[in-house]
């Protein structure tokens, strides 16, 4: 390829006219702090804002590598940092990370950082030091410069600047927008030459300020280097043989002001899904005369890749026989090939131990996964995989991402962002899904961590799309409650509940851990003081095919001696507190699954009692169709029926749609708290 070369004057030229109109619009310059700058004003800082970036401003130019006979990629970072108060003093240390591979790596210059405090009316600033930038090799592939900005106290200022120079052009540097302290001024800029063609890849709810392109012809000048004969005697040299041809360049500028924290709410699967940010991946690199370079596969190239990767499919592919007097001594008291799988999932599920790491690769050969009974979700599922197979029953891996890692991209084959593997089979014209590392979970369940849209069932040539969505999962919750009459006086009543599949998995669990006194204690103090529970009784534990029933009885002090009684016939099964506390949510509400909680009560009216004050009854609709609940009751002389429902008929709400469903359970809190009022008959 001949040497490239660029008039890289014109480029920097226009370039800085680009970041100069930014940054007037900025109206900082770094290195330059004085003590009006210490006054940071902002309608995002609160109380509870413990710093504050003040701008955070990042570029990356290509530049000419005569070397490497390429380019190099130059990426320069600054920030400027206020912090409010001991709590932000996390923001003042610094991580900056490195990619090193084949024996190259990304080169850290020009670092300068310093903190800046008023003493005396007058700015004083300490520089961090070289010898207090220390190294940590994070990985295979990265290596972290870490530093901690000195002389820190509340109310300081630290800014840095720094460059790294890279030949990894995969590696354009992503920026990300927002972070754990607000942000009031974040720009990108980036000035890609034609010859590189990224997917940019932007994700958030925040809006852009600027979002804009602007594209220029710029001359590049090769030189390439030509043998040639220069005697008579044949003797061989070299020469350089200059030209020029034309380029563009588009010079893009991303600018977000005013962004907000990012806060763990509740109903939030990551904030990773979140987080305001621009990704870009190398699609291909096109020289001039020159064929192009594809760096980015299609899904179909990346099956068959995987297929014949040690660590993914040739393990389950082969013939394993060192499997067969095993798994034919599992299966070996059924014929039917969907009772054959289920005996199969049962074995790896309960003689098999996750180690809590999850992946897509195997981390070891399935033979010793096999003996040594534990391994990755990978290792697992793979064998589980090889022992169906086995069997000759039809199974695939099928790659995902669970909910705590973030969302898949649907276009593109992004292996990254990939963490997870289960299983599938195809079985009488049914598609059926495992995850043999969930320890409770029954045959053809997978629990709900992965239901985080889309999946790729990867086979020989072929990255079949599939969906696994939370709103396709409802989650039905049913809770009868008999109240009856004592002879002596007083009222008695048997709670019973039956869970559903998740709640009983989680019960399940809960159970292994958890003392039956401990777990009475605690079911106790959901109950209040005048009511006693005892006699719990649990059924199904083990039937994991089968619903968790709960079972207890209730005492209650009240309805002897009292002239008044306050009831509240939601007992201890009320929603206590709204899980929606913000003013305002800037990204979705996540749940795990679609609900229906059902809860009746069939009450006989005390002895010596009527019913003074009775709940009205009402139904509210949620967005008309999204939800609902329900709030039936009624009474005559001898008995009360009360029935209560809460129906959220999707699992996702927009964050446009929060107020309204905050405003929901504000209402069905205020609802259920209700009493109803008995007087003792005189």
């Amino acid at each position: 390829m001949p040497t490239l070369k660029i008039s890289f004057f014109l480029l920097v030229l226009l370039f800085m006219q680009r970041s100069l109109y930014a940054q007037d619009k900025l109206n900082i310059k770094f290195g330059k702090v004085k003590p009006e700058d210490f006054e940071v004003k902002s309608q995002l800082i609160d109380s509870g804002t413990n710093a504050v970036v003040v701008a955070h401003l990042g570029k990356t130019t290509f530049v000419a590598n005569t070397n490497e006979l390429t380019f190099s990629l130059v990426y320069v970072e600054k920030k400027r940092i206020k912090v409010i108060n001991k709590n932000g003093f996390d923001a003042a240390t610094i991580t900056i990370p490195l990619y090193v591979s084949d024996n190259k790596s990304e080169k850290l210059e020009d670092l300068d950082a310093y903190t800046y405090n008023i003493e005396n009316g007058k700015v004083v600033e300490t520089k961090v030091e070289k010898s207090s930038v220390f190294t940590e090799k994070h990985s295979k592939n990265w290596t972290y410069k870490k530093f901690t900005f000195p002389a820190l106290k509340e109310g300081s200022i630290i800014e840095y600047s720094y460059e790294v120079k890279s030949d990894f052009f995969f590696n354009l540097q992503p920026w990300t927008f927002q972070g754990e302290y607000p942000v009031l001024w974040s720009q990108y800029e980036a000035a890609i030459p034609e010859f590189y063609k990224y997917v940019t890849l932007s994700q958030g709810h925040q809006p852009f300020f600027i979002n804009k392109v602007y594209t220029t012809q710029t001359s590049f000048s090769f030189v390439e280097h030509v043998e040639r004969e220069i005697t008579a005697r044949n003797q061989v040299g070299s020469a350089l043989n200059k030209f020029s041809i034309e380029g563009a360049i588009d010079y893009h500028t991303w600018v977000m002001k005013d962004v907000p924290a990012l806060k763990e709410e509740a109903f939030t699967t990551t904030l990773r899904n979140a987080v305001a940010k621009t990704e870009f991946q190398l699609n291909q690199i096109v020289f001039p005369r020159s064929m192009p370079q594809n760096y980015m596969d299609s899904w179909e190239k990346v099956a068959k890749d995987l297929m014949l990767d040690e660590k993914f499919g040739l393990q389950i592919d082969r013939a394993n026989n060192w499997l067969d007097n095993e798994v034919n001594d599992i299966v070996k008291t059924v014929t039917i090939p969907k009772e054959k799988a289920q005996k199969i999932f049962e074995y790896v599920r309960d003689n098999f131990t996750h180690n809590n790491i999850n992946g897509i690769y195997i981390t070891t050969t399935l033979k010793d996964v096999f003996k040594n009974k534990n391994g990755s979700v990978a290792d697992i599922n793979m064998l589980l995989i090889a022992m169906l197979k086995n069997q000759k029953i039809d199974a695939n891996p099928v790659i995902l991402s669970t909910r705590d890692h973030g969302f898949t991209h649907e276009i593109y084959p992004l292996i990254g962002r990939y963490n997870y593997v289960v299983a599938k089979i195809a079985i009488d014209n049914k598609d059926l899904y495992m995850d043999a590392t969930a320890r409770k979970l029954s045959f053809g369940r997978l629990p709900s961590k992965v239901y985080n849209g889309q999946a790729r069932e990867i086979s020989k040539n072929q990255a079949v799309p599939l969906y696994f969505m939370s709103d396709s999962l409802k989650e039905s919750g049913m809770t009868t409650v008999i109240i009856s009459n004592l002879e002596k006086g007083g009222v008695e009543g048997i709670l019973t509940h039956n869970f559903g599949v998740y709640e009983s998995l989680n019960l399940r669990n809960k159970m292994t851990k958890t003392l039956p006194d401990d777990f009475k204690k605690s079911l106790q103090q959901q109950y209040p003081e005048e009511i006693a529970i005892d006699h719990i009784q649990i059924d199904s534990l083990k039937l994991l095919n089968e619903p968790v029933g709960l079972k207890f009885d209730l005492k209650f002090k009240s309805f002897v001696d009292d002239d008044i009684v306050y009831f509240n016939p939601m007992l201890g099964e009320a929603i206590k507190k709204n899980p929606f506390t913000a003013a305002e949510r800037f990204y979705p509400v996540e749940m795990p699954y679609t609900i229906d909680d059902m809860y009746i009560l069939s009450m006989e009216i005390p002895k010596g009692y009527k019913v003074d004050e009775l709940p009205k009854s009402v139904r509210l609709n949620l967005n008309e169709d999204e939800g609902m609940f329900e709030y039936l009751v009624s009474s005559d002389k001898n008995h009360l029926q009360m029935r209560c429902r809460l129906q959220l008929t999707r699992a996702t709400y927009l964050n446009e749609d929060y107020q309204n469903l905050r405003d929901f359970y504000t209402f069905v809190i205020k609802k259920e708290a209700e009493h109803i009022v008995f007087k003792k008959i005189k």
